[in-house]
């Protein structure tokens, strides 16, 4: 197995309440190798999102400790940290966000300026691949007015992807989809980890894109991991 790109140890998140403390998060570890699909699962409120915002560093657990890389997060001062999701991290989320006063190829070059990467013809050649690899190669100069919801979100992937981080973060990128494109998306991902070796951690309650992981981590109440296991088709 490879080494692990992310490890959780312990982790706990509590949440001042009118009625008391809540734990979200009680005592989770976690280790994911990389380069591998990973998808976080469990029902509205299971506490995935939590997780994951924990994960990369949006948010700081009440106890335990999170390694990206090997390198333990609190070691890690906040302009580290930002710095860390800029260029070793991409996201997606169920809302796209493009700009939408860009058009796709203008979307995706943006997070790799983001990354303090240089722009040039190196870097155009690496925005066309990403929007080919999502399937958008002929629709690089549409707006996002000109494009379905499915087209944008394949856009933010790319844009996610662009700047060549070593994991991406997706919460629920498939809800606002119809199946079909959420089976797409999924595949994508899939096909990103095979083609760049970047490691995916995708949130989802859809049961029906369980089987292009490598690997599922159910939540259950946000209190405790139930599952950890490398899926059939791994």
């Amino acid at each position: 197995m490879s080494e692990a790109i992310i490890r959780t140890k312990g982790i706990k998140r509590a949440f001042d309440t009118p009625a008391g403390r809540f734990w979200a998060l009680k005592g989770i570890d976690i280790e994911i190798p990389e380069g591998k699909f990973v998808i976080l699962r469990g029902r509205s409120g299971s506490g995935k999102t939590t997780l994951m915002n924990i994960i990369n560093s949006l948010d700081d657990p009440t106890e335990g400790d999170v390694y990206i890389e090997g390198t333990n997060l609190k070691d890690l001062s906040e302009r580290e940290r930002e710095n860390l999701r800029r260029t070793r991290m991409g996201f997606v989320f169920q809302s796209v966000s493009l700009i939408p006063s860009l058009n796709a190829f203008q979307n995706v070059e943006f997070s790799m300026r983001m990354a303090g990467q240089k722009i040039n013809r190196e870097s155009a050649t690496r925005v066309e691949d990403c929007l080919k690899l999502v399937g958008l190669g002929n629709r690089m100069n549409h707006m996002s007015a000109e494009m379905s919801g499915g087209e944008q979100q394949r856009v933010a992937i790319a844009r996610a992807l662009a700047h060549k981080p070593g994991i991406i973060f997706a919460d629920e990128p498939t809800a606002e989809l119809d199946s079909a494109m959420a089976a797409r998306v999924t595949e994508i991902f899939k096909e990103m980890t095979r083609k760049e070796g970047i490691t995916v951690l995708m949130t989802t309650h859809d049961v029906g894109l369980m089987g292009a992981a490598d690997m599922i981590i159910e939540l259950d109440n946000g209190e405790r991991i139930i599952r950890d296991a490398e899926s059939e088709d791994a």
